[in-house]
């Protein structure tokens, strides 16, 4: 007699099915898993044996085998104890078998017989709907399963002695209902900035588009207090990419007591982060700082001191809008649609091109410094922007900077537009013009006449490649977006042109 339970592994944010065979027969006292288990499946059995044993329960002097299939599939992770301790419960007569058997299953368990939170709940929950099964989860869990569906039937028990009377009808546990993080904690302000206007228009263009940007200023002038400041005027995440990005930390383990954010993700990573940190990788295959900055914002600060070849590995995700892991054993792909925001130094020293300052080593300094970014990289960086030292006057003023509120109300409206254009042209997953395609950002922003000669010459002049011409278009759309206008004309596209040309025209 064989008992089935039903859970998933992880492969990405997809959950694969996993059928644990429980299997109790005569012979020698053995407790054995197989299925390619890693070490934290294979100590399963003692923390099984000891929750077992506190809520009651032992385990018959026999030969018991559990098999995770499909075998050949690597399972990995703590979630596989509630699973095998209910299939060793329907084993042994606990709890009917038929109980259980259109559930997915999945908890980690305490040696007091507790059901602890495990990674993953709501992709396992979205999973388990689909194929038309319930959700048997830690009650931790149980906020964060909620949000697969109204009609998924959850069980959130805090213990195996709470799941049995569950299952065998003596106390029926109530279902979970979705949990949302409060939106109270307020953000920081662009009011705070004094001075810096050019830096604000360009802060604003990029969160209208969702373009790349990249500030370039002494070290005080305020690059990092602006881009702390660009969620605060960025629109909330819709439904769908709430999930997207929600099901991301969830595997991460990120969901702080299963409460999902509508406000979009800001990761900010050291930079002495590794590749596998900001890309994603690891012995088990974890998603990065790119991956956990999808629908929102990963800032580098300090940008040529990260390594070289670790920037250099965000040109595909930054080009793909997603990350793909390749192992011997394994392919992993999680989506990576972020916007880049960059602040460094023009120099080692910090001060080179500041009115008074001369570099001790002269231009080789900031050659030198600015060339750690590669080329390629800096190709896909759409908004390149001079930030000067602020000023004593402007910092002594008592003049009020525009808020954020303000400054949301326009980027919101730019946004709306770029998403009822895409929809009306059948362009599905396209939100901003920053991730249009080479094809429709050319239809979407046909320059006249006057604005392909002006684009000839910059081209000519400045050696403008393909995909830099493209970003070039991207950004006079969004320019155009909030103005207002319908049309993109030379006004717009040299202002873009301004942007693409800083740094010393690189």
């Amino acid at each position: 007699m064989v008992t089935r339970v039903q859970t998933v592994a992880f492969q990405g944010i997809e959950a694969v099915e996993v059928d644990v065979q429980v299997q109790v027969a005569p012979g020698m006292p053995h407790f054995n898993i197989v299925g390619l288990p890693d070490k934290a499946v294979a100590e399963s059995r003692e923390r099984v044996r000891a929750a077992l044993l506190a809520s009651g329960l032992s385990l018959p002097p026999k030969r018991i085998t559990i098999n995770l299939a499909p075998a050949d599939l690597p399972k990995e992770g703590s979630h596989y104890d509630l699973p095998i301790a209910l299939g060793l419960m329907g084993a042994i007569g606990a709890v009917p078998a038929d109980s259980f058997s259109r559930y997915v299953v999945l908890g980690e368990l305490a040696l007091d017989g507790r059901i602890m939170p495990v990674s993953g709940t709501l992709p396992a929950a979205i999973a388990a709907n689909a194929r038309g099964f319930g959700m048997i989860c830690p009650a931790a869990c149980g906020p964060e399963a909620a949000w697969a569906d109204p009609d998924l039937d959850i069980i959130a028990a805090q213990s195996l002695v709470m799941l049995n009377n569950h299952l065998v009808g003596h106390q029926l546990s109530a279902r979970p209902v979705p949990a949302r993080q409060g939106s109270n904690v307020a953000l920081p302000d662009l009011a705070d900035v004094r001075g810096q206007e050019a830096a604000r228009r360009a802060l604003e263009v990029a969160a209208a588009g969702g373009h790349n940007l990249l500030m370039v200023g002494p070290p005080g002038a305020g690059k990092s207090m602006l881009a702390q400041r660009l969620p605060s005027i960025l629109p909330p995440l819709s439904p769908r990419e709430m999930l997207d990005v929600s099901m991301i930390q969830s595997i991460a383990g990120e969901l702080n007591g299963g409460r999902l954010s509508d406000r979009r993700p800001f990761r900010a990573p050291h930079h002495s982060a590794s590749m596998a940190a900001l890309v994603g990788g690891g012995l088990r295959v974890r998603p990065g700082e790119v991956s956990l900055a999808h629908n929102g914002v990963l800032f580098l600060d300090e940008l040529p001191e990260f390594a070289p070849q670790v920037l250099d590995s965000l040109r595909q995700p930054l080009e793909a809008g997603e990350t793909v892991i390749a192992r011997a054993n394994a392919r992993v792909s999680y989506p990576a649609r972020f916007q880049l925001i960059a602040a460094m130094n023009p120099c080692k020293c910090g001060m080179a091109g500041t009115p008074g300052h001369t570099c001790r080593r002269g231009d080789a300094c900031a050659a030198e410094y600015q060339s750690r970014l590669s080329g390629p990289f800096l190709d896909r960086i759409d908004i390149r922007m001079d930030v000067p030292a602020v000023s004593a006057r402007d910092m002594m003023g008592e003049q009020t900077a525009e808020p954020s509120s303000t400054v949301a109300a326009r980027v919101a409206a730019a946004r709306e537009v770029q998403i009822e254009r895409y929809r009306e042209m059948g362009a599905n997953g396209i939100f901003t013009n920053a991730a249009a395609g080479a094809r429709l950002i050319e239809e979407v922003a046909a320059p006249d006449s006057e604005s392909r000669d002006l684009l000839v010459r910059a081209s000519e002049r400045f050696g403008l490649s393909a995909r830099a011409y493209h970003r070039v278009l991207k950004v006079a759309r969004t320019l155009a977006d909030l103005a207002g206008s319908k049309k993109v004309g030379r006004p717009f596209f040299a202002e873009a042109l301004s942007y693409r040309l800083s740094l010393a025209n690189a």
